[in-house]
């Protein structure tokens, strides 16, 4: 059995959201395929994901120098506890979704704070004398995203995103772009069924 976590980066419902549909397009043909294996959801905008921010980066500094955890303020503790917990969640996944939309031309800064949370020095990678290496290898990575425009994976979100996956030792990512339906609204509607037919025949053997 696999566990299999499935990161939703919008904010809406499959209703309004191409991002979304894929990603339920997904999880349907994955759990026919696969009924014994764990999903889990986690949505970056509804669940709790911290964002580095003062009292998380003064907390890595403080832990750093040799301050003992407890020593922190609570606020701190929560943060870090949860930013370390989505770490682990990650880490303890063997297959990964990730699905989200292209917003001017970035990943939602919610999901980003998200990618902050898997690319942890001692964790996901770690130094070397020859350099950085990465430590979450043997998991498998689908990244669907929705695109107003025609990128072909080119655009700053998609190559962020392979880039820190690579990173972390992750190389068996499969894209699923569902684009240019901004470009050609016409189309829409055949863009969307095109790309959920595709990720729901990758979902059978992913």
């Amino acid at each position: 059995m696999s566990n299999v976590l499935l990161v939703k980066g919008h904010p809406l419902t499959s209703e309004t959201s191409f991002s979304v549909k894929g990603l339920e397009a997904f999880k349907a043909a994955y759990t026919a395929a696969n009924p014994d294996d764990t999903l889990t959801v986690l949505d970056v905008f509804a669940d709790n994901v911290p964002e580095i921010d003062a009292d998380i980066a003064s907390a890595f500094n403080a832990l750093a120098s040799g301050q003992a955890f407890d020593t922190l303020t609570a606020e701190q503790q929560a943060k870090i506890g949860r930013f370390g917990e989505l770490t682990d969640q990650f880490i303890a996944a063997d297959k990964v979704v990730i699905a989200n939309p292209l917003w001017n031309l970035q990943l939602p800064t919610r999901l980003k704070a998200w990618v902050d949370t898997i690319n942890v020095a001692g964790k996901t990678f770690k130094y070397t004398a020859e350099g950085p290496v990465g430590l979450a290898t043997g998991k498998k990575v689908l990244h669907i995203q929705a695109n107003g425009g025609v990128y072909g994976g080119n655009d700053f979100a998609s190559v962020y995103l392979n880039g820190i996956l690579n990173f972390i030792g992750i190389d068996d990512i499969t894209s699923v772009y569902m684009e240019g339906h901004a470009y050609a609204p016409e189309q829409a509607d055949q863009i969307l069924a095109d790309a959920v037919a595709k990720i729901e025949t990758i979902a059978k053997t992913f």
